[in-house]
C-alpha cells in the first residue's frame, strides 16, 4: 500500500506523521518499527496516525470516556501514537504539538487566535493553543505514581545508568504516561551518561517508565522562572532529543525536591532546544500542567 507521510519534529523529538481521515489504515508494530528505523526506514522516535475519533473503535471508546461526540463534518482528531519500536504509547507532549501543527498546516483543522484545538489521546483529551513559543498544550494533572513513598521520602525508586557509579534515588511521576526523574549534581554528570541502553529502575512502575535525568540551574530560580537541563531515555525508543511529558515530570519533581511550589513557570533545556512548563493550581489542590514549545514540518514523501 502506498501512503503519503510527513516528517515532523518538536524540539528534536521527531515523528512520522500519517493522515488517515477514513480510519482505514492498519499499521502493525513491525511496520511501525520499520518506518521509524533510522537506517532502513524514514527514521523517527515515533509514528503518529491522525484519525477522526469516530472512525474506529478505540477512538469511539475514547470519545465516550470524555463524554464527547463528533461527526465526519466536525471531527475530533485522535492522536494514534506509537513508539519507535512499534509499541503503543499513552501520550507524548511534543507529539501533540507536532500533531496540531500537522493538522493545521494541512487544513484538517482550524485554530483561531485565542481559540483552542481539542486533541484526543490515549492519555485523555488535550487542548492546544497558539502562543509565542509555538503551541501550548493543556497536559492535564500531574500525580505521583507512588504517593505514599513520595510523601515519605520524595523518592520511590533507585536508578542505575551507564555513566553513573552508583544507583541514584528517583521520583516517579505520571503525566498520563509514567516517568522516573533522577537529579544529578552538575552538567558534567549529565553529559557522561550513556543512554543508548535503558537505565535500570528498581522497582519499575507497572507499565515501565521513561527515565529523565535533570540538573537544576544555578541559581535554580531567576526572575521568578525556574530552570533545569534534562536528558531522557524513552520507553520503546531510547534516548531522544526531547520529551514533552518528561519535561513536565522533570519540572514537577524539581519543585518537590526544591520546595519550589511557588515557582509556576519552568524552562526545561533539552538537547533539541527548550520548552516551557507552567503549573496552575486547582481548587481541589491538584495542579494542571501546560507545555509550550515549537513544532516544525520537515518534509513530505511517499512510502510503499
Amino acid at each position: 500500500m502506498t501512503m503519503q507521510f510527513t516528517k515532523a519534529h518538536a524540539t528534536g523529538n521527531d515523528f512520522v506523521m500519517i493522515a488517515d481521515p477514513a480510519g482505514g489504515i492498519t499499521l502493525s508494530p513491525e511496520r511501525v518499527a520499520q518506518l521509524c528505523d533510522r537506517h532502513l526506514g524514514v527514521g523517527a522516535d515515533g509514528l503518529i496516525r491522525a484519525v477522526p475519533a469516530h472512525a474506529f473503535d478505540e477512538g469511539r471508546d475514547a470519545l465516550e470516556a470524555v463524554g464527547l461526540t463528533c461527526t465526519e463534518q466536525a471531527p475530533l482528531w485522535f492522536m494514534d501514537y506509537r513508539n519507535g519500536d512499534g509499541s503503543i504509547a499513552e501520550m507524548c507532549g511534543n507529539g501533540v504539538r507536532a500533531f496540531a501543527h500537522f493538522l493545521l498546516s494541512n487544513g484538517y483543522a482550524e485554530l483561531e487566535d485565542g481559540g483552542s484545538l481539542p486533541v484526543l489521546t490515549r492519555g485523555g483529551l488535550k487542548t492546544v493553543q497558539k502562543v509565542p513559543e509555538g503551541y501550548a498544550i493543556g497536559m492535564g494533572i500531574w500525580s505521583f505514581i507512588d504517593p505514599e513513598m513520595a510523601a515519605e521520602r520524595a523518592s520511590d525508586s533507585l536508578v542505575q545508568a551507564a555513566g553513573l557509579e552508583d544507583p541514584r534515588p528517583a521520583l516517579s511521576i505520571s503525566m498520563g504516561n509514567p516517568h522516573t526523574v533522577v537529579a544529578l549534581p552538575d552538567t558534567a554528570s549529565l553529559q557522561r551518561l550513556d543512554l543508548h541502553q535503558a537505565p535500570k529502575v528498581e522497582p519499575v512502575p507497572p507499565h515501565g517508565t521513561n527515565v529523565e535525568f535533570v540538573v537544576p540551574a544555578e541559581p535554580l530560580v531567576e526572575t521568578g522562572v525556574g530552570r533545569v537541563s534534562m536528558r531522557v531515555h524513552e520507553r520503546g525508543v531510547g534516548e531522544t532529543l526531547s520529551c514533552g511529558t518528561g519535561a513536565c515530570a522533570a519540572a514537577a519533581a524539581v519543585r518537590v525536591w526544591a520546595a519550589g511550589d511557588g515557582v509556576d513557570t519552568w524552562k526545561v533545556g533539552v538537547p533539541g532546544g527548550e520548552v516551557t512548563v507552567r503549573f496552575r493550581a486547582r481548587p481541589d489542590g491538584a495542579e494542571e500542567v501546560e507545555l509550550a514549545g515549537p513544532a516544525e514540518l520537515v518534509y513530505t514523501g511517499t512510502m510503499h
